[in-house]
């Protein structure tokens, strides 16, 4: 039998293993110092915890102003964002989450790349920052902690703007849409993907993003295509498909007219703004049937807005709303029909104890939502600010997003 080599180590193996040894720890400790989480800085001062926010319950007969913060609004943001009772603003790279009373309740700065999407959902505030490869290093932050939730990395376009509902988060851009699950792991790709991992998985690359809007399973969206420029393509899509990086298109449909944009979006149904001399509201089933036609007037929001065009909506238990830029349009959340229109209306309401609060050049006009008439109002001192006003609630506080602006209002 032969016996089997006996192997030793030589001084010169010893010296080569320590080599690479050093090699891979400079390696190693080069990427760490190096890595974007050492250009950022989590910090808890005040925060709220496990404990339930407080929630509004009745509408106020006064309001008095408990804050007002500095806010640079990433583009498609309206509303300010708000999670866990808390307001979250973002000034000189930080991300500022406050408490009611205007105290700190955690900061969030980065200084080596600028914020370009913020969202909220999951109880968590989602915020991603544009560096080499686009808007695509993202970020989740637990609210009620403060604490790190979750990362992710990809390859993204540069401009940007944020799309969720209260299950999906994600960013849309003219090339392509992305959405991600609480976890951020990617549940739908569509576009012009510029990593592919196979061939011909995406059926319209070459087709341009107009606007998209989410709920639920539900994923619609408007484009254009070279094959037919005249025309806006309206489509619906699972927002859970098999495979991410495959859409699973429901319905295609043809809108015989140029520049036609998502203004409102529901479970099973989506409604499109159609611009030209005589301006119309269509609503479209997810098999993309035609379900209602409204006669509209032109809006300022949609003429005068970038591509791809992000919507002033807000979610009520009653309607989905848009606001155009001139008034507010009140939608039946089954089949999306125009139920009111809000012409003194001067940005998105919120609703509180059956009613729906709707910010006026004189306040916060206080309507039954079911016929849109207003019973009061509540005086509100906005100064010199004339421009559109965007109302969120965090906890028990009314928040209103003016420009470069957000004032917290709390009840007397």
């Amino acid at each position: 039998m032969t016996k089997a080599p006996i192997l030793r180590s030589t001084p010169a193996d010893w010296k080569a293993t320590g080599i690479i040894a050093v090699v891979c720890a400079i390696a190693v400790g080069g990427a760490a110092i190096t890595a974007n989480i050492n250009q950022a800085h989590l910090s808890q001062a005040a925060v709220p915890g496990d404990k339930d926010a407080p929630v509004l319950s009745d509408v106020p007969d006064k309001l008095h102003e408990s804050f007002a913060l500095p806010n640079e609004a990433v583009p498609g943001q309206h509303r300010a964002v708000s999670a866990h009772g808390l307001t979250i603003t973002h000034a000189d790279h930080t991300l500022t989450a406050t408490n009611p009373d205007g105290s700190e309740a955690w900061t969030y700065e980065r200084t080596d790349a600028d914020l370009c999407s913020l969202s909220t959902a999951w109880g968590k505030i989602v915020a991603s920052y544009k560096t080499g490869v686009g808007c695509g290093d993202t970020v989740a932050i637990d609210a009620a902690t403060g604490e790190y939730d979750s990362t992710r990395s990809a390859v993204n376009s540069d401009k940007v703007v944020p799309i969720s509902s209260n299950d999906r988060v994600g960013t849309v851009s003219t090339e392509r849409i992305d959405l991600w699950r609480s976890d951020l792991v990617r549940t739908v790709e569509y576009g012009d993907v510029q990593a592919k991992q196979e061939p011909e998985k995406q059926p319209h690359e070459d087709c341009t993003l107009s606007s998209a809007l989410t709920r639920t399973e539900n994923l619609a969206l408007t484009e254009s295509c070279p094959d037919r420029p005249n025309t806006t393509w309206l489509r619906f899509q699972d927002t859970t498909p098999d495979d991410s990086r495959e859409p699973d298109i429901s319905a295609d449909v043809d809108i015989d007219a140029d520049g036609a944009r998502l203004i409102a979006v529901g479970q099973k149904a989506a409604a499109i703004y159609r611009p030209g001399p005589h301006p119309t509201i269509e609503s479209y089933s997810e098999k993309g049937e035609k379900l209602h036609t409204f006669s509209a007037q032109p809006s300022p929001a949609i003429d005068s807005g970038a591509s791809p065009f992000a919507p002033a909506t807000a979610d009520l238990p009653h309607h989905m709303t848009w606001f155009d830029g001139s008034r507010l349009y009140l939608f039946k959340p089954s089949d999306l029909a125009v139920d009111h229109v809000v012409e003194d209306a001067i940005g998105t309401p919120v609703a509180v104890a059956d009613h729906m609060l709707v910010p006026t050049q004189e306040g916060i006009a206080v309507m039954d939502w079911s016929t849109a008439k207003t019973l009061r109002t509540i005086p509100v001192d906005r100064g010199s600010y004339h421009g559109p006003v965007y109302l969120t609630l965090a906890g028990d506080t009314i928040v209103e997003s003016r420009g470069d602006e957000v004032v917290g209002l709390s009840a007397d």
